[in-house]
């Protein structure tokens, strides 16, 4: 979703004896504060910290660089304290989620401004023209955006220039703003590796970036319908398939789950964790009450042809915080009427399964991801 496409709500607060007020911006869904002080290089960190504690935006009108050390102070503030007592892992589960929700909260409330044309007016403010374009459009009026948020966007623009190289298709993609970044491999290497056989067509649901339509094609496939929710997720998809010089086999569309006809084979990777997502952004990784995956299951019948397969492609890493347990994800799957003809796994390769800081290391160390190839129960007739 882009800043055009959300409902547009300002924000009010004094300055210098005045009332002044200015468009809310969030390009990741955050709420706009209800109450906004306007504050300088003169304010402390734990006088920020307090602010925020109680839910207050603070409207910087000093230095730029200032600001970012204040918001440095308050991340320090936020990361949680050494916990001796022993906790199950549903626990450190909730803990680390808890923390988050927190974190993304305190920082969110220290604010810039984003005038007409996407700057920045503080002293030894960045050139963010670019990042912020790509996450809210061009700004035509008085803005006010999280510095926080305005951060992410130079990060995630700056992937977005040098590209995220994907082994698979031996080459890179250059994800939009807002589109998960395909950085974790295993999901990608178990489709690209995977028993093929001839499938005329195939759909890759929530296609993110498109990578997995890609590697399907890239293998053979004649004709690949490639679906997202998100609008900036298919702009993205359209860009990698053209970058690959795929048009011809991938066509990609703005849809809820599945497109219309039926396809012999049909992919998806659908978030792995059952729990509310607090961001946008979280929506790739977060799937609430696993709307998405049962979606998919309950869908497959009825858009695969006769003798064709489901991939499902999935970690594990709900069961292993007890989100999920391996029945309930059998039953999910029996129920739609699917049986499945074997699995391939893969074990994590990302950077987070060896980060010992991580509260929940032992869990991301141990997680596998799997390919589970489906078709129905009853062989078509």
């Amino acid at each position: 979703m882009t800043a055009a496409d959300t409902p547009r709500e300002y924000i009010g607060w004094s300055q210098d004896g005045h009332a002044a007020s200015a468009l809310w911006q969030s390009a990741n869904g955050a709420s706009a504060p209800k109450r906004v002080v306007p504050v300088d290089d003169t304010i402390t960190a734990d006088a920020a910290y307090r602010l925020a504690s109680q839910g207050v935006g603070m409207l910087w009108n000093g230095d730029f660089q200032n600001a970012r050390q204040i918001l440095t102070a308050l991340e320090h503030r936020t990361r949680p304290r050494p916990d001796r007592i022993e906790r199950t892992t549903a626990e450190l589960f909730y803990r680390y989620r808890q923390n988050r929700s927190h974190r993304a909260r305190i920082l969110g409330l220290l604010l810039v401004p984003l005038d007409d044309g996407n700057v920045i007016g503080l002293r030894r403010a960045p050139n963010v023209v670019a990042a912020t374009v790509d996450a809210y459009g061009s700004i035509t009026e008085a803005s006010v955006v999280s510095l926080h948020e305005v951060l992410g966007t130079i990060g995630a623009h700056q992937w977005r220039t040098k590209g995220i190289p994907v082994a698979a298709l031996n080459a890179k993609v250059y994800p939009h703003y807002g589109t998960f970044f395909p950085v974790r491999s295993e999901y990608v290497d178990l489709v690209a590796s995977a028993p093929l056989g001839t499938p005329r067509v195939a759909f890759d649901i929530g296609t993110g970036t498109g990578v997995l339509a890609a590697v399907l094609a890239t293998r053979g496939v004649p004709r690949v319908v490639a679906t997202d929710i998100e609008p900036r997720a298919v702009a993205s998809a359209r860009e990698t398939v053209s970058r690959l010089k795929l048009d011809d086999r991938v066509e990609v569309r703005l849809a809820d789950l599945f497109p219309d006809g039926r396809a012999d084979l049909i992919v998806c990777n659908p978030p792995w964790i059952p729990a509310t997502a607090h961001s946008l952004l979280d929506a790739a990784v977060y799937d609430p009450g696993s709307r998405m995956l049962k979606g998919f299951l309950a869908g497959v019948l009825d858009h695969l042809q006769p003798g064709g397969e489901a991939w499902l492609v999935l970690s594990d890493f709900a069961e292993l915080v007890g989100l999920r347990s391996r029945d309930d994800l059998m039953n999910v799957i029996d129920t739609a009427g699917l049986r499945v003809l074997g699995a391939l796994e893969a074990p994590a390769g990302h950077s987070r399964a060896s980060d010992t800081n991580d509260p929940l290391h032992a869990v991301r160390r141990n997680e596998v991801t799997s390919l589970w190839r489906l078709t129905a129960s009853e062989p078509a007739r």
